[in-house]
């Protein structure tokens, strides 16, 4: 059994402050505290059950009381977490801390006509921390490369048809739509190797680049590449037909019907468009994840079906220069390809033997956490943030993959996922056994502690964009801030733990909890109202996680108020 955080399953309430009272020591005749000694978690919730019912109730507190913090100025020494389990309230009494106190750094806000920060809450009262920069890790320098790199070889793929064009061969309108269409189909067919290369899951790339970088690349690439193609067809069917003395259409069929590998290539087309319409936001978010990530995949049939119509009619692919080049790109991809999907995974997977341990029901509606165990898991190179690829190998779930995030940061015992039920297949995840048996692909992005470029930190999670959030905070510095957007309290995953962390992290928790419509949700992501929270935010490193709408709203704020891109971090894994 995993021993994990009760105040997951319990949110703290009036009923509660009973169970924190019994708890606080009472200092012995000598003045020090008594000691504790370790528990089971059977015995521990044995405990928490008795002494909510034994213990008197003490006089309740005004939350909202304006009285300042009276530890602002205390200077103390922050913890080190050396067990990478979350923390329990037994081992928290053991370091001598107020278990009250864990909720005095948090609070669920409301609006205030009166405070002059537009909130009702107590906050990081202590004189700024001195604005220095910590390492981080520069990708900006990897980003400009690489986009060179990216036009260098666009510019090398159309000059192949430049050198193989003798001076004065576009003369007329024919030819002019014919050279046309070769420039199109040129860069319609490199376009397509850069995006299977980005595809490929390499982990050497997104390490260099950056998952945010690649994500946003790869949806602009995507639309040109369409926009490229359907230019190709379009001009080189014209150029034809005006060649021919035909019509547009009747041209098109000969095409189509007479030349190499065009159905192929007409194949590839259409599966090209189905791809691009299937990944406006609006058609995406209707269709399963499944289905989604399926069609997606049959992007690899673009190439093969692609190449063999381009080396059959390019006349621009088999001149000396080409001979060299699209080769030695083809090469470059493919290689990505085996090593990102088969050898990577492959690899990961006979080292480590994931399999689940325990499935653990949280405190919020449909909402659980997966605990996995393996073999040699303190190799495994995950940082807390990351996401992997989960294939769960059951009877129903063993084809689909999904990406979920690490709820707390990896240690050598176990991981931890936490899944919110959506639909059927993640549903049946809450019904796993111990000792399913799991394939993992992994792990991705940089939305990790050591990309930060300031002291500080702000984290914004929404939904279940908590998890990779809460992992997140056991790597902050002191004074991180987390806000946390929930409709209803008993939404809000990981109560207990975060306000454990709080403490022990000097960090303070935000919840902003209630409908849209509600004065609280509506001023979060103002100007005002996250000045209002957070007066230094633009000289913060922010993490933002949830739902695209918080994320897209916080990113326009986040603007608003200066704060430069390069401060910005965000958790992309839709492909």
């Amino acid at each position: 059994m995993f021993q994990t955080s009760r105040d997951q399953r319990y949110a703290p309430g009036e009923e509660d402050a009973e169970f924190f009272a019994s708890l606080r020591p009472d200092k012995s005749s000598s003045g020090e505290y008594p000691q504790y000694e370790e528990k089971s978690p059977v015995e521990q919730h044995a405990r928490y059950e008795e002494s909510r019912h034994s213990a008197r109730m003490p006089e309740p507190i005004d939350p909202w009381r304006d009285e300042p913090d009276d530890r602002a100025g205390d200077v103390r020494e922050i913890p080190e977490i050396d067990d990478r389990r979350p923390p329990t309230w037994d081992s928290y009494i053991d370091d001598g801390l107020d278990a009250e106190d864990a909720y005095r750094r948090s609070d669920i806000l409301v609006e205030s006509q009166t405070d002059p920060t537009g909130w009702k809450a107590t906050g990081p009262a202590q004189p700024p921390i001195p604005d220095d920069r910590p390492p981080a890790e520069a990708v900006s320098g990897n980003r400009l490369l690489t986009i060179l790199l990216f036009f260098s070889g666009l510019a090398t793929s159309i000059s192949l048809w430049l050198f193989d064009t003798q001076a004065g061969a576009v003369n007329d309108t024919a030819t002019l739509m014919l050279a046309a269409g070769r420039i199109t189909g040129l860069t319609g067919g490199y376009i397509l190797f850069i995006q299977l290369l980005m595809m490929s899951r390499v982990s050497w790339l997104e390490e260099w680049v950056g998952a945010r970088d690649l994500l946003r690349w790869h949806r602009w690439l995507g639309t040109t590449l369409v926009v490229s193609v359907l230019a190709h067809i379009v001009f080189i069917a014209y150029g034809y037909a005006l060649t021919a003395d035909t019509g547009v259409v009747d041209q098109t069929w000969t095409i189509i019907t007479t030349f190499p590998d065009m159905l192929k290539a007409v194949a590839a087309t259409v599966i090209l468009v189905v791809i691009s319409l299937i990944s406006i936001r609006a058609a995406r978010n209707k269709l399963p994840y499944e289905l989604w990530h399926l069609i997606h995949l049959t992007g690899y049939l673009v190439l093969l079906l692609g190449y063999g119509h381009q080396v059959a009619t390019g006349a621009d692919l088999s001149g000396r220069f080409a001979s060299v080049f699209w080769p030695a790109l083809t090469a470059l991809v493919i290689s990505a390809l085996v090593w990102g999907r088969l050898v990577e995974p492959l690899w990961l997977n006979i080292r480590h033997k994931f399999e689940v341990a325990e499935v653990v029901a949280e405190g919020a509606t449909n909402t659980f956490s997966i605990y996995i165990d393996g073999k040699n898991l303190q190799k495994l190179p995950a940082q807390a943030g990351q996401f992997m690829r989960w294939r769960f190998l059951t009877r129903n779930g063993w084809w689909q993959s999904h990406p979920f995030s690490l709820s707390a940061a990896p240690n050598s015992e176990w991981l931890r996922l936490t899944v919110t039920a959506v639909g059927g297949h993640t549903q049946r995840l809450g019904l796993m056994k111990p000792g399913t048996p799991i394939w993992a692909e992994g792990p991705f992005g940089v939305f990790t502690a050591q990309r930060r470029t300031r002291r500080r930190a702000l984290l914004i999670a929404g939904g279940s964009g908590i998890a990779p959030i809460r992992a997140l905070l056991e790597d902050m510095p002191p004074d991180t801030i987390v806000i946390y957007r929930a409709s209803r309290p008993d939404e809000l995953v990981f109560r207990g733990e975060l306000e454990e962390l709080a403490e022990r992290r000097d960090a303070w928790v935000r919840y902003i909890v209630g409908s849209r419509t509600d004065p609280g949700p509506r001023r979060l992501f103002t100007p005002n109202g996250l000045l209002g929270l957070v007066p230094d935010v633009s000289r913060r490193d922010v993490y933002l996680c949830g739902p695209p709408g918080l994320v897209e709203a916080a990113v326009t704020t986040l603007r608003e108020l200066d704060v430069p891109d390069s401060q910005l971090h965000l958790d992309p894994f839709e492909f």
